[in-house]
């Protein structure tokens, strides 16, 4: 996403007591965005580069009172609330700090210490490269779950403008003017997250709705959504509020699929399909006891129902969902390994299905 449009979206984030994360590579400007929202709103910018820090730093140090230990104000605490705490590099930080950090997020406190009424926060982090020096890869989703996820990627255009404000030499400008391409060579950003939606998630979603225009939710509004419940959630929750049907449910597709929803696949656009793709996979892997009981006994109209969806939708599309039969094969036993290997037998009966599992077995060999 655009600079701009990051900046815009995280004032709001904030604005609604939120916190944004911006993922991006070194030098894509995080830190410069996150001044210039400071210079705007008229507020004082903390940046804590928490991969540098100790947790005495971020904490602040014990005191003796008497019987009692204090912890200390640290000194970057801020004395009111006209100010934006940046916590960058957090990807970088080692977990004990970013433990240290959790009650700052959850509760804007840290042991006696709160922060002064209105006070902004902002985080930053670099996607996962083999190239940066990360402590390990954040998988904790309680710890994710805390941020509104926002991917901030380079654009030509929008930093020639910048450029010219900041007064780069021309040599500079005219340069990436001509060759845009050599601007960054890191273009793609991939936080290689699995965001779920909670309660908790959709309350400060819900805290951010409340503040934005019919227009901006219009505009931005699956962004937001998917940076904080997942895509999928995002995308389901924002065909409904913006009145479209939505998508079938797995077992519908599954067990319950007549003209009237095929139809409305094959009228689905890429990303409806494979969210419906999605969901069907998904479904099949977290199948419970009653449900796979109840889907043995239902083997040959399921494949019927998938064959039938083959033939609305992209193969590869339809391909993903065979694949994903032939992998959860060798990950179950009992009665579930069973129900998978009869549903796949029954698919193989159609010649395309047969001739790409022959494919996938020539190429494994």
């Amino acid at each position: 996403m655009k600079a701009q449009d990051v900046k815009y979206l995280s004032r709001k984030i904030m604005e609604a007591g939120e916190i944004p994360l911006l993922w991006g590579h070194f030098g894509v400007g995080k830190t410069d965005l996150a001044r210039e929202i400071a210079e705007e709103t008229g507020r004082r910018l903390v940046i804590l580069v928490i991969s540098q820090m100790e947790p005495g730093d971020l904490i602040g140090m014990p005191s003796r009172d008497g019987e009692r230990t204090l912890f200390l104000r640290p000194d970057w605490w801020p004395t009111d609330g006209n100010v934006i705490l940046m916590i960058d590099e957090v990807n970088r930080a080692h977990r004990s700090i970013r433990n240290a950090i959790m009650q700052l997020l959850i509760d804007k406190r840290i042991h006696n210490h709160f922060l002064p009424e209105g006070s902004w926060i902002i985080a930053a982090a670099n996607p996962p490269d083999e190239e940066y020096d990360q402590v390990e890869l954040i998988t904790d989703p309680a710890f994710m779950s805390r941020f509104f996820h926002i991917e901030l990627t380079p654009d030509p255009e929008e930093w020639l403008k910048w450029s010219k404000q900041q007064n780069v030499p021309d040599c500079v400008t005219r340069f990436i003017g001509e060759y845009p391409e050599f601007l960054s060579r890191d273009t793609i950003v991939s936080m290689r997250l699995e965001l779920r939606p909670s309660p908790r998630s959709w309350y400060k979603l819900g805290r951010v709705f409340g503040i934005l225009q019919v227009d901006e939710i219009e505009k931005y509004g699956y962004v937001l959504a998917a940076g904080i419940v997942g895509p999928e959630a995002a995308r389901t929750f924002m065909s409904k509020i913006q009145g479209n049907q939505l998508l079938p449910s797995p077992r519908t597709l599954l067990v319950e699929l007549d003209d009237i929803i095929l139809k409305r696949i094959s009228q689905s656009d890429i990303s409806g399909i494979s969210a419906s793709v999605m969901r069907i996979t998904r479904h099949l892997s977290e199948l419970d006891e009653m449900q796979v009981q109840e889907y043995f006994q239902m083997v040959p109209k399921i494949a019927g129902n998938l064959l039938e969806i083959g033939r609305v939708i992209p193969r590869d599309s339809f391909f993903s969902i065979i694949r994903h039969l032939v992998h959860q094969i060798e990950g179950e036993k009992g009665l579930k390994r069973a129900l998978f290997e009869n549903l796949l037998e029954e698919l193989a009966m159609d010649h395309d299905v047969m001739k790409f599992l022959q494919g996938s077995h020539e190429s494994e060999k």
